[in-house]
């Protein structure tokens, strides 16, 4: 009943360089304005004007924190400590997201906003034993931090209250750096710090291997062009790739780094999460966005660092049980520059 007093709102984040517009509906990302090799604002991430179109399931989790489990569970089933969990089955034959009314449909509550030179906001929801099928009361907070001029940070952290569960929380901005409105990313440069992938199957479930990306279309350990193989991977990429190469900084890892060659925007994301799914865009199509710029397949590249998908049913997969008492910290570090 909760979420009928509460009100989808729009909070902003301004530095006097970065303009980031977050809601407290689903901790969503709906703008974020950066400046290209000519200073020029343009705003990077596909989105809504208002808070409308969210709350009406416009787009597929543009900008949000997805949860409690981010990203599919085969058969929305699994077993922990003895006990069997059925999931709602949202993305047939899979569970994906959280269910029906993942950590992405819920408004959080506003525990903090800072409107210093550092400007932040903090955003805390409280999910309850059985919400969705998952297992024992979860405390959630998330803190978004612009840490310099052109730096973004977001910290994710959850406390299992009374049971163990899974937890993999994901950030899911579709990203743009010619700007939300500029058509496809398959012109967008990305390297991967990532030498290995966990290919899937039909239904876009890990089947368990994690396979080297040497000589594969996966492979982005050099910076590539994306959409340079992309016919030779189905629809696009989908795929979560293992951070095991990356240089570290500040106890996080270099996930990605996206360049965008016309205006010169680039993101280098960086994270202590074990892996990413890179995703293209596959199945956006004609969704009508900001200003009324309609956004259409590979519109947008997403990045969510995360666990492993389905790993509470894969044992060689990195664990991502909480136990009692116990906290899950997740940190993105998103870095933007110019290119030389």
């Amino acid at each position: 009943m909760a979420d009928q007093q509460k009100k989808a709102e729009i909070f902003e984040l301004d530095n006097g360089s970065m303009h980031v517009k977050i809601s407290n509906y689903g901790c969503t990302i709906t703008s974020l304005l950066i400046p290209d090799k000519d200073g020029k604002l343009a705003d990077v991430v596909l989105g809504f004007d208002s808070v409308d179109p969210y709350l009406q399931g416009a787009g597929s989790y543009y900008g949000c924190i997805v949860g409690r489990v981010a990203n599919r569970i085969k058969d929305g089933k699994f077993t922990l400590n003895g006990v069997e969990y059925s999931l709602p089955v949202n993305k047939p034959p899979n569970s994906l997201h959280g269910g029906n009314k993942g950590f992405d449909k819920k408004i959080w509550d506003v525990v903090e906003y800072r409107k210093t030179d550092n400007p932040s906001i903090t955003f805390k929801y409280h999910s309850h034993d059985g919400e969705e099928g998952y297992p024992g009361d979860l405390t959630v907070t998330a803190t978004y931090t612009l840490t310099s001029n052109t730096t973004m940070r977001l910290d994710m952290e959850a406390v299992a209250e009374n049971k163990a569960t899974p937890v993999n929380l994901a950030q899911h901005t579709y990203w743009n750096l010619a700007g939300h409105n500029s058509g496809s990313v398959l012109d967008h440069h990305i390297q991967l710090w990532a030498n290995h992938y966990t290919p899937v199957d039909e239904n876009t479930v890990p089947t368990g291997e994690i396979v080297s990306v040497k000589g594969t279309p996966f492979d982005f350990t050099s910076e590539k062009r994306i959409g340079q193989d992309i016919d030779k991977v189905g629809l696009g990429y989908d795929h979560n790739y293992v951070l095991d190469c990356g240089d570290e900084k500040t106890g996080l890892k270099h996930v990605a780094k996206v360049r965008e060659p016309l205006s010169k925007r680039v993101l280098d994301l960086w994270t202590n999460a074990p892996g990413v799914q890179f995703y293209t865009g596959n199945y956006v199509n004609g969704v009508v966005g900001k200003g009324g710029a309609v956004y259409e397949k590979h519109a947008g590249l997403c990045l969510e660092t995360q666990g492993f998908p389905n790993a509470i049913n894969q044992p060689n997969f990195p664990s991502i049980v909480v136990e009692p008492s116990h906290k899950y910290q997740h940190s993105m570090l998103f870095e933007f520059s110019v290119a030389e």
